[in-house]
């Protein structure tokens, strides 16, 4: 099979595979280009409520495919912006399940999803400074967003990687889970995410990434939702909600 995003959707959840296992995980130029569509789509289906982004087999993604720097590292680069910010900018709640390398390029990808789970044995790198590239601005902020300046410049410096125990650590995952037990925790939780209001998810997402004009509107969609209503209600009555807000 030629190197390609695979995907699937099921339970109201929606499966991103990154799918080149002959270079773990290796994004190429065309996956790069084909995520912002295929995020496009999954964004304004009604029937994905969130979505996970994982590698094939026991590998996360080992960054860019090196081949595709050879010829303009700069329009690779943009290649893999673009991606990132689709993903950052997906409207529903988006999960990173991580296995094995999660490495330059991976490692940008996963930092632009909303959540991070990674099993034991996970390494992590940002590796720029071992090709003389410079990192993004976009992805430098995201990262320090997450680790902090200290991390961020340690990863960044050193291009060195680090285990999961360390990625919990310095918050650059979620949560950490035993050898086989990422599969089963991410259906878990991501049955949760479907179950909770869309409304408070959406708002919480724009706010938590810093927009700061949109309260008005937040507020004029949570009184015409139901949401807060059918959430008391089911609270009282002790059933589950029947959240209807959609995005």
């Amino acid at each position: 099979m030629d190197p390609q995003l695979l995907h699937s959707t099921a339970d109201g959840v929606a499966t991103v595979v990154i799918h080149h296992p002959a270079k773990r995980n290796a994004m190429t130029a065309g996956m790069w280009r084909s995520l912002p569509p295929l995020l496009d789509r999954l964004a304004t289906d009604p029937s994905v409520r969130a979505l996970v982004l994982t590698g094939e087999g026991g590998t996360f993604c080992a960054g860019a495919d090196i081949s595709t720097l050879r010829q303009s590292p700069g329009e690779a680069q943009g290649l893999a912006v673009r991606a990132e910010e689709a993903l950052a900018a997906f409207p529903k709640p988006t999960l990173a399940a991580i296995r094995g390398h999660c490495v330059g390029g991976g490692s940008q990808l996963a930092a632009a999803c909303d959540l991070r789970f990674a099993e034991e044995g996970a390494l992590f790198g940002i590796t720029p400074a071992k090709l003389g590239l410079v990192y993004p601005s976009s992805s430098t902020r995201r990262l320090v967003s997450l680790v902090g300046p200290g991390t961020a410049k340690y990863l960044l410096f050193s291009g060195e990687l680090i285990d999961s125990e360390r990625a919990l650590r310095t918050g650059l995952v979620d949560e950490v889970l035993p050898g086989g037990g990422l599969a089963e925790r991410v259906a878990a939780f991501t049955r949760v995410l479907v179950s909770r209001s869309r409304l408070t998810q959406a708002a919480a997402k724009e706010f938590a990434d810093g927009r700061t004009d949109r309260d008005a509107h937040w507020a004029e969609q949570a009184r015409g939702s139901g949401d807060a209503a059918e959430g008391v209600a089911a609270f009282l009555e002790r059933r589950a909600p029947r959240f209807t807000w959609t995005v």
